[in-house]
């Protein structure tokens, strides 16, 4: 096996060949999802504890999806309700949880770092739905398979990701997967929506959208994360629409069959125009919902593999 993490906190500590893995056992539960009897034992016997402590509907529900389908016992906490808004640390919650004997945690949180926080602390395996400004490594996946399948490849594509790339951690994500995959990886957008450290990220920077999509194979938007805006950090949403929304005239100048991408939830009329969001020649943007259950169906299929392999080679060492 190429992934052998214990964890999957983001996208970073990912080897090219352990990305296409992910894919490539992705690629077979696309295939399941799409049969009549969608169902799998890989995680026979194991428990998967859901615990969002930001609102979500895609990622939550198809990390339940997920774990439902391949047999797991799948508990989704409402955290909203939880001890941790009574005043219980993130550590003490972890190490309640840990007493219940989880094998797998899925866990999304507003703060950056806090999911690595927490697999320090527990003794079962984690994935990052997503921790602040930072990462959210399966969307990251799922937008790569997403592309593979349109495109027949994952390298050597013109890519621009567009919008508010300074909140997104989807941007993030994207940006180190593409990076490692020998993509050519734009950023477009308006200068107050541009990360701080930008010069350090290895990318080309454009203002003009028109220019920012030229000849490119995929245009991938983003929404406003005014949730995380703390600022006027654009004029108003009729004048961002008009400078930075895709409609069909921007998209001209893209490549004749390049895709577009949304991560959702979408702002129509806002970041896009509902016309291309809609286009079935077009937009992969209901093709990127249905490969987040398959990936996500992957990447815990295989750490509950690395999990089973560690725990036999320390019973074969407690043997020895």
């Amino acid at each position: 096996m190429s992934f052998t993490q214990r964890h999957l906190l983001g996208i970073e500590p990912l080897r090219p060949d352990a990305i296409t893995e992910i894919l490539d056992v992705a690629e077979n539960y696309v295939a399941l999802n799409r049969q009549l009897t969608k169902h799998s034992n890989a995680l026979a016997g194991l428990t998967q504890i859901n615990m969002f402590f930001e609102n979500s509907t895609r990622t939550q529900a198809s990390f339940e999806l997920a774990g439902k389908r391949l047999g797991a016992d799948v508990m989704n906490m409402a955290m909203q309700a939880s001890s941790i808004k009574k005043g219980e640390t993130l550590i003490d919650t972890a190490l309640t949880l840990n007493a219940m004997h989880p094998d797998l945690l899925v866990v999304r949180h507003p703060h950056s770092g806090a999911v690595d926080l927490l697999a320090q602390k527990v003794n079962c395996a984690v994935l990052n739905a997503g921790d602040g400004k930072h990462e959210h490594p399966t969307q990251a996946l799922l937008d790569a398979l997403t592309i593979r399948r349109a495109k027949g490849r994952l390298h050597r594509l013109n890519i621009a990701i567009c919008g508010d790339i300074a909140h997104s951690r989807v941007a993030r994500s994207n940006l180190i997967l593409l990076g490692k995959m020998e993509n050519r990886v734009r950023l477009v957008g308006p200068p107050t929506l541009m990360p701080s450290q930008i010069s350090e990220l290895g990318v080309e920077v454009y203002h003009d959208m028109r220019q920012g999509l030229q000849d490119v194979d995929v245009v991938m938007m983003l929404r406003l994360q005014r949730e995380r805006m703390d600022g006027g950090f654009i004029p108003s949403e009729r004048e961002y629409y008009h400078r930075y929304g895709l409609d069909a005239e921007k998209l001209s100048y893209a490549k004749p069959d390049a895709i577009v991408m949304h991560p959702g939830p979408m702002n129509r009329g806002v970041e896009i125009d509902g016309d291309i969001a809609d286009d079935i020649n077009r937009s992969v943007i209901q093709e990127q919902v249905e490969m987040g259950v398959a990936v996500r169906m992957a990447a815990m299929d295989l750490l509950a593999r690395n999990m089973r392999n560690a725990q036999s080679g320390a019973q074969l060492g407690g043997q020895a």
